[in-house]
């Protein structure tokens, strides 16, 4: 698949995400619900819709796809998992963790609104994520609804990205800075886990077999890697106009990453490094031109540029 191609794909489910997220965060109440607060709906519309290339959703849907399952299913568990990442970054950029003033290019959730307004989208954005795997609507299977919620929960929590969280916040006032597996293990739950288990919703909604599945957690894993590590990257190379929020971060809390440990330049090799491991993965997983897509996912985390 080509480089155009792939971004086309990436573009088309981008809208479709976008429909998707914004039908879930309608103004009507659910069977169930009393009543959706205006501002509190404005507030997680603004943290969720409008922006970002929607990779998570992209991995779960076109990874369902190359396994032949298309349509409501991964478009639903994709829009779960997205709902969790974008909670997560309205909490990141809240004064008592990153204190960011902006993402995507505009000013974050508690700027726009107010800090309450913005753990209170959080919030609802990440318990919306489990009533919309819960839901018959994303799979008649209770079985694959429970998958889907208990992988989601492990990926996410205490075990996944909050816990990375809370290691990335304890590392900023450590006494010496982070080794290598230290930092691989913080940055594969803070970031990893989460994109690890896109790849593997979209086979659990398709009902791999187990070898498959577990070929397609080893390339989930590996790609996550490579993104973080190209996320260190970017960090210390791009501009807060090309990121869309503020650059050099890390380097300003001096924060353990990949870029500190083994400079730009090995950076950028382990980055390659763990993008061949995703291809390999993928290999394993006996995929023929079917993988294509998932293939070009993995050099594109590489090369992006945002």
């Amino acid at each position: 698949m080509s480089t155009d191609a792939f971004s086309q794909r990436l573009s088309a489910v981008a809208e479709q995400v976008e429909a998707g997220l914004a039908a879930v965060l309608a103004d009507a109440s659910l069977p169930g619900e009393i009543a959706r607060p205006k501002r509190l709906m404005e507030a997680m519309r603004y943290g969720a819709l409008g922006g970002g290339k929607r990779l998570r959703p992209f991995l779960t849907i076109e990874t369902a796809r190359a396994l032949g399952v298309v349509g409501d299913a991964p478009l639903r568990a994709g829009l779960a998992i997205e709902c969790v990442h974008c909670y997560s970054l309205v909490h990141d950029d809240l004064p008592a963790m990153d204190d960011d003033d902006l993402r995507r290019g505009r000013p974050t959730t508690h700027k726009a609104f107010d800090e309450a307004s913005a753990i209170l989208a959080g919030d609802g954005l990440l318990t919306l994520a489990f009533d919309i795997l819960a839901d018959p609507a994303t799979h008649m299977d209770a079985e694959i609804r429970v998958a889907l919620c208990l992988g989601l929960a492990r990926a996410s929590g205490l075990g996944g990205m909050v816990g990375g969280q809370m290691l990335d916040i304890e590392a900023e006032s450590a006494a010496s800075p982070l080794d290598d597996s230290a930092i691989r293990r913080l940055q594969a739950m803070k970031t990893g886990a989460l994109l690890r288990f896109a790849v593997e919703a979209g086979a659990i909604v398709a009902g791999a077999p187990a070898a498959r599945r577990a070929a397609l957690v080893k390339y989930g894993e590996a790609l996550g890697s490579a993104f973080q590590v190209a996320d260190d990257i970017l960090d210390a190379e791009a501009t807060s106009e090309q990121l869309g929020k503020r650059a050099g971060k890390d380097a300003e809390r001096n924060k353990g990453t990949f870029v500190s440990i083994h400079g730009l330049d090995g950076a950028k090799r382990l980055r390659d490094a763990f993008v061949q491991q995703a291809l390999a993965a993928l290999d394993a997983a006996e995929f023929q031109a079917q993988g294509d897509i998932l293939r070009q996912a993995a050099r594109f985390v590489a090369a992006r540029a945002k």
